[in-house]
């Protein structure tokens, strides 16, 4: 037999074992990808600590938190931007960096809780080095600026995170604080602890489009969100339940932000969408939007078929339940109520 012949022929074969060989890798690759990983709850005894990636806060603001997380039954590392401070934030980029980083690298803390949002996260996450928290991770709380955070972390690492109220809003007088105060405190503490899956329900809104669905819980500050896109913090929705809030924002610019997910492809593909608090801010005189939040955001998503809710209690608002960012959770939009059920 012709040798020149006999090898041309073995050269379709080997080359489909080398293509099936690279498929089953990419399958393999995607895989694990594809899975959430949920850093370890947290015990008694264990550290928690608090930094200032955003804006400044003073270590007496943040006094009433220290002592609830003590009762807890954690301990509390401070960083060294508590009290820190550089105009709007708690310390330069450099100082900021330099403490989160040294809380990421820290095996001894098992918790990091950013003390305040208003903006800075995004000046530092490129900085960021999670070679030792993919090894040791942790879980890292906080929302509105610190949704750059929780973005950066899903869509980059795939770990888990909780979105929830921070520091600088902890009651200072347990005993004068209202029951939605309490109740949302203590929602922290029930998801670092683990001890049964996170669930909540919402008042039954007549804009709800009503549905139930299952998928992976992402989202957090609308203009955040907005900001990140074409970054490698990006969020990233396909197959996922979003969550958004936002306070301070004109009607047509929401609108404006809800065109962004839409045109970039983030509505599409949801399994369902929850609308926080939106504390909207009011029209100038003589130049009204016309259009509803509700409205705003049903037009968006009209040509998708998935459950939709208002009202959620999450956002700028006293209630701000804790959500955890990167688990599988099911929505679920009746003619009586809206509950979002933690599976895993």
């Amino acid at each position: 037999m012709n040798r020149k012949l006999f090898l041309s022929s073995l050269l379709p074969a080997s080359a489909a074992l080398y293509a099936f060989k690279s498929n089953a890798a990419v399958i393999q690759s995607s895989s694990e990808i594809l899975k959430h990983k949920k850093p370890p709850y947290l015990k008694q005894g264990d550290m928690i600590g608090i930094t200032c990636p955003a804006g400044f806060i003073t270590y007496d603001e943040i006094a009433p938190a220290i002592q609830q997380m003590e009762s807890w039954g954690f301990k509390v590392a401070i960083g060294k931007t508590v009290g820190a401070r550089d105009f709007t934030f708690g310390g330069t980029d450099e100082e900021r960096l330099a403490d989160l980083q040294q809380m990421l690298d820290d095996t001894s803390i098992k918790a990091i809780m950013c003390a305040r949002g208003g903006y800075g996260a995004v000046r530092i996450i490129d900085q960021l080095d999670f070679s030792v928290f993919k090894v040791s991770p942790k879980w890292l709380i906080g929302f509105s600026d610190i949704t750059i955070l929780h973005c950066h972390l899903n869509s980059n690492y795939r770990f888990a995170s909780i979105h929830s109220k921070m520091c600088n809003s902890f009651p200072t007088d347990w005993t004068k604080a209202e029951p939605i105060q309490i109740d949302t405190i203590k929602s922290i503490e029930k998801a670092l602890k683990g001890e049964e899956p996170m669930s909540y329900e919402a008042s039954y809104q007549a804009n709800n489009r009503l549905g139930e669905a299952e998928g992976e819980l992402v989202g957090g500050n609308l203009r955040c969100i907005e900001n990140l896109a074409g970054s490698a913090s990006e969020i990233k929705t396909d197959g996922k339940i979003l969550f958004v809030e936002d306070v301070g924002e004109y009607l047509y610019s929401i609108d404006r932000m809800f065109f962004n997910l839409k045109r970039s492809g983030k509505l599409s593909k949801l399994k369902g969408l929850i609308v926080g608090g939106f504390r909207v801010k009011k029209d100038d005189e003589g130049d009204g939007f016309g259009k509803t939040l509700e409205q705003i955001v049903l037009e968006k998503v009209k040509e998708f078929n998935y459950p939709v809710c208002f009202d959620f209690p999450v956002g700028h608002q006293k209630a701000n339940y804790a959500l955890k960012c990167g688990i599988k959770h099911r929505l679920s939009v009746t003619g009586q109520t809206t509950t979002l059920k933690e599976l895993a």
